[in-house]
């Protein structure tokens, strides 16, 4: 009787021991100076993950906040077990917080989600919804944009629009990192070595089965924004120059351009002086044409070296984040 009790208890604890960290649900929230929505944005996200799972996990990641954030989310890690946080030694930025949480994360299902409430986690069940219809990847795509000012609105819509035409891979536009994703999906996130991060292009070209609910995204309720101007721009930059050698071809072109026509002006003017005795003067068009040409060598070399830079961080291959601090014991 033993020998045959034995081998069954023995599988059965093994595939306990296999199986214990099987999480249904992770939710990965990075967190940067959001002291005063954390409160109200964890009851709703409690309210609606626990309409789909109560074998979830929250994963706050604290990217350098300066105000009280830290303290709200260890405070919050004292509530539930299934709380966590993950706090850096400074600010890395926003998508190298979201992969700090995929670094981690034990859920079959994945949802990234932005703690400012601009995108709302009643919308987590629905995305959940899609997930279970049998697509890997399922984002949220935005209809409206409120409490946005027009200069904001429209740098968007132009970047989107400029990416999905210099691309070769479909960058779903309207949309941002709030999204649905299958474990699948973040084991080859994982497998992605790049240190410019631009997660929503790296989640495009990967493919699989990918589709969209749309929803009309909130103003912020609470603080400022933490991605002014600049920090759009070098964002619209990675993009770009993850996912598109175009630039370096227009930069080419213009060199052949510019050639070109440094060329017929060249012969133009050994015409006029040998042939019609005129000889070509001008303090003005000297100037124009120097400046012409050597704004278009300054616009070649920092494309050029947009592209050299990414060369070199990947080489030096620095940690892309340095863990202050969590209370995340899993292995």
């Amino acid at each position: 009787m033993l020998c045959v009790v034995l081998p069954a208890l023995s599988k059965i604890f093994i595939y306990f021991m296999e199986n214990e960290h099987i999480i249904d649900l992770s939710v990965i929230i990075p967190i940067f100076n959001e002291q005063d929505s954390i409160d109200e944005l964890y009851k709703r996200l409690t309210a609606n993950v626990s309409l789909i799972t109560s074998n979830y996990e929250l994963i706050f990641v604290n990217d350098g906040s300066s105000d009280n954030s830290l303290y709200k989310l260890i405070e919050l890690t004292k509530q539930d077990s299934r709380n966590y946080y993950i706090n850096f030694s400074r600010n890395f930025g926003h998508q190298i917080a979201v992969t700090a949480g995929l670094d981690i994360c034990a859920g079959s299902a994945v949802i990234i989600i932005d703690a400012d409430l601009q995108d709302p986690p009643e919308l987590i069940p629905e995305l959940h919804k899609k997930y279970k219809e049998g697509y890997e990847v399922v984002y949220a795509k935005r209809a409206k944009r409120k409490g946005e000012g027009w200069f904001k609105l429209l740098t968007a819509k132009v970047f989107y629009r400029i990416l999905e035409r210099i691309t070769s891979v479909k960058i779903p536009v309207d949309t941002g990192d709030f999204r649905l994703v299958d474990k699948k999906i973040i084991e080859y996130l994982r497998l992605m070595p790049e240190q410019n991060k631009f997660l929503r292009g790296q989640i495009a070209w990967l493919g699989f089965r990918q589709t969209y609910i749309e929803y009309d995204r909130d103003s912020r309720k609470y603080g400022q924004t933490g991605y002014p101007f600049k920090k759009m721009l070098r964002f619209a930059l990675d993009g770009i120059t993850s996912f598109s050698d175009k630039p370096l071809a227009l930069v080419t072109q213009m060199g052949i351009f510019v050639s070109i026509l440094s060329f017929l002006a060249i012969l133009y003017t050994l015409y006029g002086h040998y042939v019609l005795k005129i000889t070509i003067t001008g303090w003005t068009s000297l100037i124009i044409s120097t400046m012409f040409f050597g704004g278009i060598q300054l616009i070649s070399v920092g494309v050029i070296g947009l592209y050299v830079s990414r060369i070199n961080k990947n080489t030096i291959n620095r940690p892309l984040y340095i863990v202050e601090n969590t209370n995340y014991k899993r292995n």
